[in-house]
């Protein structure tokens, strides 16, 4: 199968009586469409960890399934596999040997998927969707941690039916990040709370929101020793707070900036506002990806305080993304997020991963070491 799939057939894309005298909106930055993308929305991304060799894409969808990729050196994508559960699939995470994919649905439940023999197990089970999933590998324990609308967070061993621990949360689990011995889980109501994970999980902190509307994504930074040290959030009014968990002046480390929005703040026409959906953290540079709903995503240097690259704009808005383990790829997913009713849904819309050299576009702007 052809890198763009099998669509070549003349005007097949809908064009006008004149062709496209555009640039084509869906993929309007030219980059590399994954080969057999899911089938409805696309709600999450993961890469393969640094302990695999090559490549591995897996991405979840509302269309209940989890799709693995293999990416090869030449940009071409080969699907591998596939897994479903019975409700919209809202998050994957590998493990750290990259022998396993773990996956949190709608239906409640958690699976491990083992990709040497194609199979999958429920390791997890809550009173409501599960939201987050993320593998944690302590010195003493492995687990899988679990966040829910049912608001509760729950530790998992996948051997055992019933939770290693279950913390309770003041609201329901929205969105959540772990870079050990750190966790990080923001909530409805602007809940935020940061867990330490060292001997074994337990609160450490509950955080007074940056933002002043829903939280939409989070995502952990680390310090030059590569150790957890804080965290991007990300709301639906188009803005991501940079907090520091122990900074040295917080008035003054901790910052906030708009982004994901259109028309600049001086033109009479009102400001239109969009989510922030993802935010993803260079492995390497440490500046960060975020996309949105209005179509597009932006590189940022935290540290210099500067915008790097903003993309042009799809045709549809950017749902998850997220970097390879060695930071050359970036991959962002385009489907509809509902975030404008049922009305904006278009069933005849497809949904697209794309794949993006990023060994450049991310280095910071000034290094300061």
């Amino acid at each position: 199968m052809s890198l763009f799939g099998t669509n070549t057939g003349f005007g097949s894309a809908g064009t006008g009586v004149f062709g496209t005298t555009t640039t084509d909106s869906h993929n309007p930055m030219k980059d590399v469409e994954v080969t057999s993308p899911p089938d409805d929305s696309i709600s999450c991304l993961a890469f393969s960890p640094p302990t695999m060799p090559g490549n591995f894409l897996v991405g979840g969808s509302w269309a209940n399934d989890v799709r693995c990729w293999e990416v090869q050196d030449n940009g071409q994508t080969v699907p591998k596999a596939q897994q479903m559960h019975t409700g919209p699939v809202l998050d994957v995470c590998w493990s750290d040997d990259g022998s396993k994919v773990f996956t949190a649905s709608c239906d409640k439940t958690a699976k491990m998927w083992d990709l040497n023999s194609n199979q999958t197990i429920q390791i997890a089970q809550h009173e409501g969707p599960i939201k987050t999933i993320h593998w944690i590998k302590a010195p003493n324990y492995s687990c899988i941690m679990t966040g829910s609308w049912d608001k509760t967070l729950k530790f998992w061993d996948t051997r055992s039916p019933n939770p290693m621990m279950s913390l309770q949360m003041p609201e329901r689990c929205y969105c959540a990040d772990v870079v050990y011995p750190m966790a990080v889980v923001a909530t409805a109501e602007r809940g935020l709370i940061v867990y330490q994970l060292e001997n074994q999980p337990s609160e450490f902190r509950r955080i007074d929101s940056p933002l002043k509307h829903q939280h939409r994504c989070v995502a952990i930074f680390k310090d030059k020793q590569s150790k957890p040290t804080g965290f991007a959030l990300g709301s639906i009014e188009g803005r991501v707070a940079i907090h520091y968990i122990n900074p040295p002046n917080p008035a003054k480390d901790n910052f906030t900036f708009k982004c994901h929005r259109s028309n600049g703040t001086n033109t009479a026409t009102p400001q239109d506002i969009y989510a922030v959906n993802a935010i993803s953290f260079h492995p390497v540079h440490g500046t960060l990806a975020t996309v949105g709903s209005d179509g597009r995503f932006s590189f940022w240097d935290k540290d210099a305080r500067t915008k790097l690259k903003t993309s042009e704009q799809l045709d549809q808005p950017i749902t998850a993304c997220c970097f390879n383990n060695n930071g050359n790829i970036f991959a962002y997913a385009s489907s509809y997020d509902w975030s404008k009713g049922h009305e904006y849904y278009n069933p005849q819309k497809k949904n697209y991963i794309f794949l993006r050299n990023a060994a450049e576009e991310l280095k910071p702007r000034n290094k300061k070491w």
